[in-house]
């Protein structure tokens, strides 16, 4: 009996002791498959689409690098909103090194509608399918199991409305302290519809803010409201040119505008075809347009309305590459019954990496400004001028905002450890 027992122990304790040295023999295997797994780099700005933490802990059969110099698969994932109010997410691979000349693009479309959670289940879903043709070159694709879910054939779909999405939205916040108080109000409402041939955005909105500050045994109050209307529409042409126009109606306290009516026909041209617009964009549009101006008082143009024609001319180009992404912007207007009466407009933003190392950040607007016909004759008390709520008589405008980094240490970044983020 005594023999049985120890027998059956002395198996016991075996297992016990070959369990685990199997198990570490499987686990050497995989960390060595996994030291020739591709490297990645994904190059993404879209928070909370591209939850890095969330990739990795859902795609681990690849090793993710924060340097794109030393990444084998450059994956560049850009966004643009579609007409329904949601997004369209390109993911475009670029093989590199061992894999040069291999490359790829995807797409993946989130609803408005959509979690946090179901778009970066939908984009990560997306991201294994086109990082699978860079595993299938290594050891680890052994590893890898592929399954085809249900077979769906392609149906028509019938949409109720047309195209249509409809949004509303209502909001307002209350602050306050023993010697101050403010109170806002916003509200808006749009109609879009958008499809590849026509595009049409239209858009309501009305805002209200209120400031009270007690000096003393004074009260001193100061208020801004404005209500706007904004309509757009756009003909597809071919793959370069568009055509369409502007109309809105504006009024606010801030610009002494009792109401102001325009309407603008305008013409569009990109160099690049629109299909490609994702990735890059160099498009120049022109737009004359009627302007119905009634102001709250005076101006000091000695003017309480006035009727005008205007005209705008801009430049844009958007890239977003491997080397980092720019977006400018130059427009210039002017009034035609008074060209000295003009505008000028540069808008810029760039994320340029400059080596393996160094990434420069660069973000600006400059205005030239010779055209504010609205300003009131009374000029602005001086509640008005330090809270801003009167547009005040300037020929120019700026902000700049620039930074570099400088990022070295281990090249991977596959572990993910969110204690106490």
């Amino acid at each position: 009996m005594c023999k049985k027992i120890y027998s059956i122990c002395f198996l016991l304790l075996a297992n016990l002791v070959a369990f685990p040295a199997m198990s570490q023999t499987n686990l050497n295997n995989i960390e060595k498959l996994k030291k020739d797994a591709p490297r990645v780099y994904i190059d993404c700005t879209d928070y909370y689409a591209c939850d890095m933490d969330y990739i990795k802990t859902e795609i681990t059969f690849v090793n993710y690098v924060w340097d794109r110099h030393e990444a084998q698969v450059h994956v560049l994932i850009t966004t643009q909103p579609t007409g329904s109010g949601g997004k369209e997410y390109t993911l475009a691979f670029y093989g590199q090194k061992e894999f040069d000349g291999i490359n790829n693009t995807l797409i993946h479309f989130s609803k408005k509608t959509d979690s946090e959670d179901k778009i970066r289940e939908g984009l990560v879903k997306v991201l294994k399918m086109g990082l699978i043709s860079y595993v299938a070159k290594t050891p680890i694709a052994d590893r890898i199991s592929i399954s085809l879910l249900e077979k769906v054939k392609p149906t028509a779909v019938e949409d109720k409305w047309n195209f249509w999405v409809f949004s509303i939205s209502l909001n307002g916040s209350l602050r306050g302290e023993k010697l101050w108080s403010s109170n806002s109000i916003y509200g808006s409402f749009s109609a879009n519809r958008v499809t590849p041939e026509l595009k049409i955005k239209t858009s309501l909105s009305a805002s209200s803010y209120r400031d009270e500050f007690k000096i003393g045994d004074q009260t001193i109050s100061s208020a801004f409201h404005s209500r706007s209307f904004f309509g757009l529409i756009v003909k597809s042409i071919n793959e370069h040119w568009s055509a369409g126009g502007y109309c809105s109606a504006y009024s606010s306290t801030y610009d002494n505008m009792r109401a102001s009516y325009k309407v603008a026909p305008a013409i569009e041209y990109n160099v690049f075809p629109y299909s490609e617009s994702t990735r890059k964009q160099l498009r120049f549009q022109y737009k004359i347009g009627y302007v119905s101006a009634h102001y709250r008082e005076e101006t000091i143009y000695d003017k309480t309305s006035e009727q005008l024609f205007n005209e705008s001319l801009s430049a844009t180009l958007e890239l977003k590459q491997k080397w980092g992404s720019i977006s400018t912007s130059l427009e210039g207007a002017n009034y035609l019954n008074d060209f000295n009466k003009n505008h000028l407009e540069l808008y810029s933003e760039l994320d340029l990496k400059l080596t393996k190392n160094i990434s420069f950040n660069l973000w600006g607007i400059y205005e030239r400004i010779h055209d504010r016909i609205s300003l009131p004759k009374g000029g602005a008390s001086y509640e008005e001028i330090l809270l801003r709520r009167k547009q005040l008589e300037s020929h120019y405008y700026y902000y700049v905002w620039a930074g570099f980094s400088y990022t070295f240490g281990s090249i991977y970044s596959n572990v993910v450890n969110p204690r106490f983020d």
